[in-house]
Parts: structure tokens; C-alpha cells; sequence
């Protein structure tokens, strides 16, 4: 079952739409799902896996990004990952239809709300995985699901911290190296003008000794 679909920008993890399921009973700790969800958005990047399956708990989350935008989804563990994924490509496809050049130019959380309407379709139609359209989706090989890296929800919030000091310290190293090549440029330069005038006084001298003899 299909428990929860966000659609955040992955520059600065704002949600652009979201739905849950209705179902009072599977919904009784949906905000705290929603929470990890915004967490997880934050931590997105252009260096994060563009499909990725995450535990939390008895679920997993599944996520695609594509086009700067990060599709999520929140599943039950027995529902197929390759028809979680087959749901995420179809949902990124039309929202990328209609609203794709808008992306960057909003600013308030979920604008598109109103595309609900149409996960609300997909949610139905992904629902059945004995469906005709569903059973193609299975049976494609194109994509090796099986592959997908799953992670922990507790790892990849905690990754997410240290891999921003990571790419902090990286900058930092990176500065001091491209000081310290300028540096060695600098000097190299100092030194072959040295070994230049060097080499004119030597000759000077020679000249010198050789008149003078």
C-alpha cells in the first residue's frame, strides 16, 4: 500500500505537493513520516543517488529525483519496489509536464497542491499489481530495481550531516591546495630567474677572465 507521496525541490528541499493515504488507521503516524520526509529533502543533493530505497521503521521510503526535483514515496515492506518506482516515474513524468518550468521560480510550500488530483489517479492505478499496465511494469527488465541501494532512514540523516562537513573541509582543502600550487608556481619562477642571472654572471666572469688573460 501506498501510504504517502511528497514532491520537494532538491536546492533547497521545499515540498512542492504532497498526499497521504485516507485511511484513519494507517495514517494514525503519518506526520512523523512527513517529518523524516522534509529531513530527508534538506539532505538531497547533486551528489545523492538519483534512486534510492529507504527503511524507516516497517515501511520504506523510495525516492527518484530527476530534474531537480525529488519524488518520494512511502510504502508498506511488501508492496514491489519495481512498482513503487514504476508509480515515481509516472507521477515525475506528468508533474515535469505541467509544472516543470515553474519549479524554480516559486517560493511558497506546496504550490502545486492541487496535483494531488492526479497522484490520487496514479495512487489507483498502482494500487493492483495484478493490473495489465502493472504487470508490464513488473516484467521490464530495463531496470534493475534489485540494485537500488537501500539504506537506513536513521544512516542517511546522520550521512547527510557529515557529509556536509565533509564537502566544507573538501573546500577548504581544495583552497589551500590551489594557494599552495601558486605558491610552487611562484617560486619556481623566483628560482629559474635566480638560476638565469646566475648564469649571466657566470659568463660575465668567464668573458672577464678570458680579456684580461
Amino acid at each position: 500500500m501506498i501510504l504517502l507521496t511528497m514532491i520537494a525541490r532538491i536546492g533547497d528541499g521545499l515540498p512542492l505537493a504532497a498526499t497521504i493515504q485516507d485511511d484513519e488507521q494507517s495514517g494514525r503516524n503519518i506526520l512523523e513520516f512527513q517529518n523524516q520526509a522534509k529531513m530527508l529533502f534538506r539532505k538531497l543533493g547533486p551528489q545523492s543517488p538519483s534512486r534510492c530505497s529507504i527503511e524507516t521503521g516497517q515501511y520504506l521510503f523510495h525516492y527518484l529525483i530527476e530534474n531537480d526535483v525529488c519524488y518520494l514515496v512511502l510504502c508498506e515492506r511488501h508492496y514491489s519496489k519495481r512498482l513503487a518506482y514504476s508509480y515515481l516515474e509516472d507521477i515525475a513524468q506528468e508533474f515535469h509536464s505541467q509544472y516543470g518550468r515553474r519549479v524554480n521560480t516559486v517560493t511558497r510550500p506546496y504550490t502545486f497542491i492541487e496535483f494531488d488530483t492526479y497522484i490520487q489517479k496514479a495512487k489507483k492505478t498502482f494500487s493492483d499489481s495484478r493490473s495489465r499496465r502493472n504487470m508490464s511494469a513488473l516484467n521490464n527488465q530495463l531496470q534493475d530495481v534489485q540494485r537500488i541501494m537501500v539504506q537506513n532512514i536513521d544512516d542517511v540523516l546522520q550521512r547527510g550531516t557529515v557529509l556536509s562537513e565533509l564537502d566544507s573541509k573538501t573546500q577548504n582543502l581544495s583552497m589551500l591546495s590551489q594557494k599552495y600550487r601558486k605558491d610552487a608556481a611562484h617560486l619556481n619562477s623566483k628560482s629559474m630567474y635566480i638560476k638565469a642571472v646566475a648564469g649571466i654572471v657566470a659568463l660575465l666572469v668567464f668573458l672577464l677572465y678570458f680579456f684580461i688573460l
